[in-house]
């Protein structure tokens, strides 16, 4: 089963430039089909009209671009906050993503009143696993997917309480995104070896990025500490046909979004596809 497993390359379009159709003339010269819908002209997909909702469509269309997965900022709210707030916004979002044809949303898993140190983040494990249930549902109910991503100076920061998260939750509308830059950015070395047993059979998503642990600057795939190499080999192995989506923070990572240019998404398409052909990991074409 392995030795068959295809992946597709996705791709952050708002890393590439503000207006869709840039973003998407970009992806196409690198022969990249898929867009991971975070942002278009200065705004974050939650904040789209309906009329900015049926122009992406109308764009998507006439360029043949699928998107592979709503980005959004779910979850990268303080947990402090009543549940209801993100359950509103998640609504929103399973609107667009009906119009648009895509059923996978990326989500977070909530700021701790503190980000000073993550010493404490195991504190609020229960509460991130009962609202992220919540949402869970509400995924279910419409036919939607939850990717719950890693991120720093969130509950889910760290392999083992990401573990406790997924395995806890354990439905199939939570699944587990696994970016690898995060994870050294919050200073867990060998990812893919020490959490593969506990994360692999939760993963539904993969973002492609790395991060040297000595500092945690951000790399292009294979150029740092995440492993990423390991990751696909592994993903291969266990007959993984999802994607693999470009987030690249080449140049500029900011609080809910980054910056590459059409330089450093290049850049990073070309150093995905190298650790592919390494890991034996097929792409598969349009």
């Amino acid at each position: 089963m392995g030795e068959s497993a295809e992946v597709t390359i996705s791709a952050f379009g708002d890393e590439i430039a503000d207006d869709l159709s840039e973003q998407l003339d970009v992806l196409k010269g690198l022969n990249v089909h898929w867009l991971d819908l975070r942002g278009a002209w200065g705004k974050n997909v939650l904040r789209f009209s309906d009329e900015d909702v049926a122009q992406v469509k109308q764009t998507l269309d006439l360029n043949g671009v699928g998107v592979s997965c709503i980005g959004s900022p779910i979850g990268k709210s303080p947990i402090a906050e009543p549940v209801e707030t993100e359950a509103a916004n998640l609504a929103r979002l399973f609107q667009i993503g009906e119009a648009l044809g895509v059923r996978q949303v990326r989500v977070f898993s909530f700021y701790p009143p503190d980000t000073s140190a993550n010493t404490h983040y195991d504190d609020y494990v229960e509460a991130s696993i009962a609202r992220l249930a919540q949402l869970t549902q509400m995924a279910q109910a419409e036919g939607f997917v939850l990717m719950l991503e890693n991120e720093k100076g969130i509950v889910g920061d760290t392999l083992s309480r990401c573990a406790a998260i997924v395995s806890t939750i354990d439905s199939p509308h939570l699944r587990f995104l696994w970016d690898p830059a995060n994870f050294i950015q919050v200073g867990e070395s060998q990812p893919t070896e020490h959490g593969w047993a506990s994360l692999g059979p939760y993963i539904g998503y993969i973002h492609i990025k790395d991060a040297v642990l000595a500092g945690g600057g951000v790399r292009p795939a294979g150029e740092g500490d995440g492993q990423v190499k390991q990751l696909l080999t592994r993903l291969r192995a266990a007959g993984y046909d999802g994607f693999l989506a470009l987030e690249p923070h080449l140049a500029i990572a900011g609080h809910s979004s980054g910056y590459s240019g059409p330089e450093g998404m290049a850049v990073a398409v070309e150093a995905l596809r190298n650790v592919m052909q390494q890991a034996g990991l097929v792409e598969n074409q349009p």
